[in-house]
């Protein structure tokens, strides 16, 4: 029996391989996907463009805009001459924020009393409104600390100094990394495993899969296994580039992530050969993992947090395996999850594996026979 098996998981293996089309597909775009998500998708804010109204000609004025001119955030800053350009500059998107500095600003700080400033952001883009404000605060009150010092005014008996765990400078794309290990591993079992049998009935080899001396569990055996080993591979690749090459850290043990990447492939298996099983032609298996993938991201806590979404919609969260494996990826990889921890989130990505792999298995016997 298992050299049968064996024999069929090395077809293939070797039909993937010697495809330049399925060699192209399943290392290229993933290593430049890792590269492209790494440093172009991220939530970083920089370079972003914004303009400044000064209508003080005063010194602390002049100082508080080399501030916002000097920081690397700022690096496209408009001088804006009057209030009227104000609604045309972020009505026409030539910039996110405005700072505007009322004219009193140097002669009320002088004279020990409140100094105006004020911020315009552009609220359909929300996201990046709320970073930059959060910037402009920080410049702000960096320069209110400068000036009570230097007149010796001190006013505050509470000192904020934060400090962040894990990720000490916000870097976005230590996230990404962790994160993209996980889903590059699952595209590409999902793709080996749903091309493997839609690949037999478009080349017209199916049949004669179904007349050889394999029984219908090897044959399941044989269809799943090349995409798991694949998938596997490719995380690993995906792990040593970033720890390697991307600098990101790695705190955990690397035998449990392996272990728990194995479990995690061999759950997303059943589903590519669910799909695999219900498509006629490759395009269509490419179609159905495609259709997979994007409610997978999305209800997984990659793009966005769980926590953020509709009550109704969470409890659908359980039922994606990626959900927990981000989980497991980003402790191991950032905080040295114990093992303890990491089992708490694998015991429900063997669950639904067994689930996926249980259905698949009596959907793909049912058409065989």
């Amino acid at each position: 029996m298992w050299n049968r098996v064996l024999s069929l998981i090395w077809k293939e293996i070797l039909a993937v391989v010697r495809d330049p089309k399925s060699r192209l597909s399943i290392f290229v775009p993933p290593i430049i996907q890792l590269l492209i998500f790494a440093y172009a998708a991220t939530l970083d804010v920089k370079n972003v463009p914004i303009g400044i109204l000064n209508r003080d000609n005063g010194e602390q004025g002049f100082e508080l805009t080399q501030r916002f001119n000097g920081t690397p955030t700022f690096s496209h800053i408009t001088y804006l001459k009057g209030v009227e350009e104000i609604a045309p500059f972020i009505d026409n998107q030539k910039g996110v924020m405005v700072v505007s500095i009322d004219e009193q600003f140097s002669r009320n700080l002088d004279a020990r009393k409140p100094a105006n400033i004020q911020l315009i952001l552009d609220g359909r883009k929300s996201n990046t409104a709320q970073i930059l404000a959060g910037y402009a605060i920080s410049i702000i009150y960096q320069f209110n600390n400068d000036i009570a010092v230097r007149d010796r005014v001190y006013q505050e008996n509470i000192r904020l100094e934060p400090r962040n765990w894990f990720n000490p400078n916000i870097l976005y794309y230590w996230y990404n990394i962790a994160s993209l290990v996980v889903l590059l591993a699952m595209l590409t079992c999902l793709v080996v495993t749903s091309q493997s049998v839609a690949r037999e009935r478009e080349l017209g080899t199916f049949d004669q899969l179904l007349v050889s001396p394999l029984v219908p569990l090897e044959i399941l055996i044989g269809k799943i296994v090349p995409g798991i080993l694949i998938g596997l591979i490719e995380g690993c690749v995906m792990l040593i580039l970033g720890t390697l090459f991307l600098r990101v850290p790695f705190t955990g043990s690397f035998i449990l992530y392996l272990f728990s990447l194995l479990l995690f492939v061999s759950s997303i298996s059943g589903i590519g050969l669910f799909i695999s099983s219900l498509s006629r032609t490759q395009q269509q298996a490419l179609l159905g993992t495609f259709v997979f993938i994007t409610p997978s991201v999305l209800l997984s806590g990659f793009a966005t947090p769980i926590e953020n979404m509709p009550t109704w919609l969470q409890p659908i969260t359980y039922l994606i395996p990626m959900k927990y494996m981000l989980v497991i990826s980003k402790g191991l990889f950032f905080k040295q999850m114990s093992f303890h921890i990491v089992f708490e989130n694998l015991w429900p990505i063997c669950l639904i594996g067994l689930f996926n792999i249980l259905f698949a298995a009596i959907f793909f016997r049912g058409r065989l026979e």
